[in-house]
């Protein structure tokens, strides 16, 4: 039986990936769903230096960069 992904629970930026720029940030949630992962185990990946550390954009907003990213899926595919 298959199963049906609800497609509004699933992050723009992450079903867009693909198209954005090298220097564009993206949140936890994406990061979740790239590594397919909860958010807890993508902070405790950062904490330990499994994937790139995440940038500070204000007082309330944390964003990792989409290139290095990219470099952290090429590195684990390779």
């Amino acid at each position: 039986m298959a199963t049906q992904i609800n497609q509004s629970a699933i992050p723009d930026a992450l079903k867009n990936f693909d198209s954005l720029p090298d220097a564009a940030n993206v949140r936890d949630k994406t990061v979740a769903g790239l590594f397919g992962c909860s958010v807890p185990t993508v902070w405790r990946m950062a904490k330990d230096g499994r994937l790139p550390r995440p940038r500070k954009l204000s007082d309330r907003v944390t964003a990792w960069n989409v290139g290095e990213l990219r470099a952290t899926l090429s590195r684990l595919a390779a």
